[in-house]
């Protein structure tokens, strides 16, 4: 997974996803936007203290890279749970779904970008070529803990007679167990949920663990039966690239937001 650019937008495609070439997709960057410090310049996030207007301006610049408009980008209110909202016929009006509170976006609709916004949790797109469906995943630790990236893989097999030996997997960037200490009530939710914490964390003193969520949505994405060659993860840690990235943890709070966005081709 490398960094490339389309209009103006630098950002980081799925090899897996771009052989099929059936959509276009990728995890943004921070560059290349209209918006000032701190939140300079791609800020992607409504959520943020960041202007409307300058939000606005760049969720357009991203739409319009590839080839699509401010009204076709879908995004919802994220509130770090598992629950997902799907996309399954034409809407001549997307933007109250903004308000929806919900953690993910699956989508059989060509034309129509949808995206997750993040700031150190884990941004997740999958892809099945066979049943032309998408889906876009917000996995922070609450929501990787409740199991949303195995949601997102059930949600098409269920609801598209889809197989998971068909769907590709792309896990983006976010933080690192470089800089991400977490506490035992966190480590307790994941336990809850029938996890296996020894494989995707490490002690780092009394009562402290250092969390891995990229190892932790790729087992669950391969216990959701995506095989591993269909699965590519980016490895970049948003807290240590502060060239390249925002960080809530790293900012303090008061930063932007990148994307994880996919949209099927007509």
């Amino acid at each position: 997974m490398e960094i490339t650019k389309s209009g103006k937008v630098h950002y980081l495609e799925p090899e897996l996803f771009a052989s099929k070439d059936i959509s276009v997709q990728g995890f943004t960057t921070r560059h290349e936007g209209v918006s000032r410090p701190p939140y300079n310049s791609l800020n992607l996030g409504p959520s943020t203290l960041d202007s409307p207007h300058n939000v606005e301006g760049n969720r357009s610049i991203l739409a319009r890279a590839f080839g699509s408009r401010l009204e076709k980008l879908v995004t919802v209110t994220q509130v770090h749970g598992s629950d997902l909202l799907l996309l399954d016929e034409p809407n001549p009006d997307f933007s109250h779904f903004q308000k929806l509170e919900c953690d993910g976006i699956i989508t059989n609709q060509p034309g129509v970008m949808i995206g997750v916004c993040v700031a150190d949790c884990v941004p997740i797109l999958l892809l099945d070529p066979v049943r032309r469906v998408a889906a876009a995943l917000h996995a922070g630790w609450k929501g990787t803990a409740a199991g949303i990236a195995r949601k997102g893989v059930e949600a098409i097999v269920t609801l598209f007679d889809g197989r998971p030996r068909d769907i590709l997997a792309a896990i983006g960037p976010s933080i690192a167990p470089c800089c991400y200490e977490v506490d035992e009530p966190v480590v307790e939710a994941f336990r809850a949920g029938g996890q296996i914490i020894e494989s995707f964390t490490t002690p780092a003193g009394p009562g402290k663990w250092r969390l891995d969520l990229v190892e932790a949505n790729r087992r669950q994405l391969l216990r959701a039966g995506i095989g591993e060659e269909n699965l590519e993860a980016s490895h970049l840690c948003v807290s240590c690239e502060k060239d390249l990235f925002f960080s809530y943890r790293r900012d303090g709070g008061d930063t932007g937001r990148q994307m994880g966005f996919i949209m099927l081709k007509r």
